[in-house]
């Protein structure tokens, strides 16, 4: 199915393939013989984010490829219920391998997408050329910064989402919660537009605690599987690739005082970018300065 909307810079591809029990819905852009780059989107949101940065990736000669993520419809939801981080990196590398990947590939991460990226890239480095992460730092530079006061108070939402009232709290209203927590994360975007593919996505009861599932599996062991042990571990290692990690200097998820010391557990040839007058959701609010920074840092 052809994507051509006034919000793409270009045409794009719906698609599915399957990849772990699960049959993956996802857009593509460029070359089908190019070089595999693997956008991954977070919470809340939904594969649209990738429209312009695929584009220019397209340009660039990359087969840039963006899934829905498990659980996030039209991607199916996994039978067995897990949404573990290392499930999300087994994903990675099972699309890989289902869209003809091969060494020249690139992982790109915002958010959860990050997480799953750091942990693809540990499990399987023979796979992945590069990786560019967004908006969530690898573990070893912010876990005990994430424990201050004020990253505590601005990760309220992850607490409530241990709870039984999550789903309720999330969903009255029209979803009304994920327009907060756009509003608060991206101060002065306008996300009318990802908020309608948003609440498709995860409107649904069953899509809804799939989306707030990620979250339980943080904290509660009940909630993996000792099938993704392997890779659960590599999520907890930087990547040994070059890595370029990218934060909004406005972000009100993760403020840019929780992101920690991010150059000193990043490989040799990575690097740092804080992008002015963005938030959270940077490759939306500054596409061109973000486009040009992940061009630049993927030339072969």
């Amino acid at each position: 199915m052809a994507l051509s909307r006034r919000h793409y810079s270009a045409p794009m591809q719906q698609r599915a393939v399957p990849v772990n029990g699960i049959e993956f819905s996802y857009l593509e852009s460029g070359p089908a013989d190019g070089p595999l780059a693997l956008c991954l989107h977070g919470f809340p949101d939904s594969a649209h984010t990738w429209r312009h940065l695929m584009p220019a990736l397209a340009a660039a000669g990359y087969h840039a490829v963006a899934p829905w993520m498990r659980g996030y419809a039209p991607t199916w939801i996994p039978s067995d219920g897990v949404y573990q981080v290392g499930a999300l990196a087994v994903d990675a590398s099972g699309l890989h391998e289902a869209l003809g990947g091969d060494g020249r590939a690139v992982l790109v991460g915002h958010d959860w997408g990050a997480y799953a990226s750091y942990g693809a890239a540990a499990l399987h480095p023979e796979r992945w050329r590069r990786v560019v992460t967004m908006a969530v730092p690898p573990l070893a530079a912010s876990a005990s910064s994430f424990f201050t006061y004020a990253q505590m108070k601005r990760s309220f939402y992850i607490f409530l989402f241990q709870t039984p009232l999550a789903e309720m709290a999330v969903s009255a209203d029209g979803l009304e919660f994920l327009d907060h927590l756009w509003a608060d994360w991206s101060p002065g975007y306008d996300a009318a537009w990802d908020l309608v593919r948003v609440k498709a996505s995860i409107g649904d009861p069953a899509n809804l605690s799939a989306a707030i599932g990620y979250y339980r599996a943080l904290f509660d062991p009940t909630f993996r599987s000792p099938e993704y042990d392997e890779a659960q571990a590599a999520t907890a290692q930087s990547p040994p690739q070059p890595t370029m990690y990218l934060h909004g200097a406005d972000d009100g998820a993760m403020g840019l005082d929780a992101i920690g010391d991010v150059g000193a557990v990043l490989s040799d040839g990575s690097e740092l970018v804080v992008v002015e007058g963005a938030g959270h959701f940077l490759h939306l609010e500054q596409p061109e300065v973000v486009g040009e920074h992940v061009r630049r840092f993927l030339a072969p």
